[in-house]
């Protein structure tokens, strides 16, 4: 299938949800299982014991639901998993909320770290063998601010072992590179730079630009349960 533009994943998300009748969270826990499995494949491929670490950081909107079902999938396969989150919970509405309930209720630690410093940040992300990149999604547009700014330089500077225990862990970004613009393949401030993209239902065009591949490391494409009809529409629309 052909890379899509921001606006064609908007339209497969609302025609999948409005017109097949298929719930929006059946299409986030589709979300975080497949990328959960396909995380959890990367770090034990080595002969890792388990329990390896995972820390996933957790930014406002559906992007930030979709960590917390990888969260709990993660921890249902043995991983210890930690969950930081760049926002205030509160703010959590529709299937992401749900997530969140769901996260909490199951005893997953949480950090909120919202007005946190990068020191905070740091010690946060420190000792991960891996960290889950859950902060923006597509429709993020122009430079990171706030929290989420801080949370991306600082799995930047985790990725490269500045943290106390110097650690260098894998970054494994949930749809997109938090910062990169879809339909650009361009970052406008602060950009993750991750291992392994998994990317829902199909590659992002921005993927197709010349120097994004320093942003989103491998690209894996997970499938979401979107009906092949829908997804042979929104391409015959172009």
């Amino acid at each position: 299938m052909r890379s899509l533009t921001r606006d064609q994943i908007r339209a497969v998300d609302a025609r999948a949800i409005d017109h097949f009748s298929l719930p929006g969270i059946v299409l986030m826990e589709n979300a975080g299982r497949n990328a959960a499995h396909l995380l959890d494949r990367l770090a034990t491929a080595g002969g890792r014991q388990v329990p390896w670490r995972v820390v996933i950081a957790c930014g406002r909107g559906n992007n930030g639901g979709d960590g917390f079902v990888i969260a709990r999938h993660l921890e249902n396969l043995g991983a210890a998993v930690r969950i930081v989150l760049a926002c205030d919970p509160a703010g959590y509405r529709g299937d992401a909320a749900t997530n969140h309930t769901v996260a909490v209720r199951s005893g997953i630690p949480l950090i909120p770290l919202e007005f946190a410093t990068a020191a905070d940040w740091s010690r946060a992300l420190d000792g991960a063998d891996w960290i889950v990149d859950a902060l923006l999604g597509t429709g993020a547009t122009g430079a990171p601010r706030g929290a989420a700014a801080t949370a991306i330089e600082a799995i930047n500077r985790a990725r490269e072992g500045a943290t106390p225990s110097g650690r260098h862990p894998g970054i494994f970004a949930v749809d997109l590179p938090s910062g990169l613009d879809c339909d650009l393949g361009t970052a406008a401030g602060a950009c993750v730079r991750a291992d392994v993209t998994a990317t829902f239902v199909a590659r992002k065009i921005g993927f197709d630009v010349p120097g994004s591949g320093a942003f989103t490391g491998a690209v894996h494409v997970l499938d979401i349960g979107v009906p092949r009809k829908l997804l042979d529409t929104i391409t015959a629309d172009g």
